[in-house]
């Protein structure tokens, strides 16, 4: 199949209250090397990606470029924007950049993988299978069935339902759309917000922003468990002992 264009977008601006410390958690060391350097590196070092726009806090956008970007190399970052104080908002930055940045060439016909810098277990076969699988569905989400039992509380804290387990995964990222496609659904979703909050809905990652403004199919596409989100000081261990295990992708 014809390759089409690419572009990631890492998100790196979050605060990292969770993880109690003094350095914003994107920064914080792992096997000698930044958190974020991981999801760089692998877009860095991957035949699908083609560029990246990297968003981080306002105050940390100097800091990126001088100490992430240009100290390790990474030639694939075309820009580092700013990020908002919710999940969506750092998103719909970074697409309209992409919108007004190649508002007058082909865009239309490449993809978006949008991804947590805190994820730092990236792998190009992620990258190949989630390409893959938004090239024939225009959709997808990195994601891996749920090893255990799934409870749903009420208002409570009792457990109101048990979702049968074959039925439930634990979504991910990479998440990868058709670019036209996540850019309507963004400007759909910024529009509105305030009827969304009225109704009491909370947007949590981007396949709900296609699912909620467009009603659309989002692909679960299988990924791996080691594909960890580090917010908390205990995912910092976990992360640790994978690492210490070999980088993914690595040959022994």
């Amino acid at each position: 199949m014809e390759k089409k264009k690419c572009t990631a977008v890492i998100l790196a601006a979050g605060s990292g209250s969770r993880m109690h410390s003094g350095v914003p958690k994107q920064f914080m060391d792992l096997g000698g090397r930044p958190l974020v350097w991981y999801s760089l590196e692998a877009v860095e070092r991957s035949s699908i990606i083609d560029d990246c726009i990297l968003v981080t806090g306002a105050e940390h956008i100097s800091y990126m470029r001088q100490e992430i970007v240009e100290k390790y190399g990474f030639s694939k970052v075309s820009d580092i924007t700013e990020g908002g104080r919710q999940r969506y908002e750092s998103v719909a930055r970074a697409l309209e950049l992409l919108e007004n940045r190649e508002l007058n060439t082909p865009y239309g016909g490449g993809f978006v993988f949008i991804h947590d810098g805190a994820r730092p277990f990236l792998t190009e076969k992620i990258l190949e299978d989630t390409y893959a699988a938004a090239y024939a569905y225009d959709a997808c989400v990195a994601a891996m069935p749920s090893k255990d039992t799934v409870k749903l509380a009420d208002a409570e804290g009792y457990a109101s339902q048990t979702p049968n387990r074959n039925s439930v995964w634990l979504v991910q990222t990479p998440q990868v759309f058709e670019t036209r496609m996540i850019c309507e659904a963004y400007r759909l979703l910024m529009t509105s917000l305030p009827a969304l909050e009225r109704q009491g809905i909370e947007i949590t990652d981007d396949a709900m922003v296609v699912e909620t403004m467009l009603h659309r199919r989002v692909k679960l596409v299988p990924a791996s468990y080691e594909n960890i989100k580090v917010t908390t000081p205990e995912d910092m261990r976990i992360a640790m002992a994978l690492l210490q295990g070999g980088l993914p992708g690595e040959q022994p």
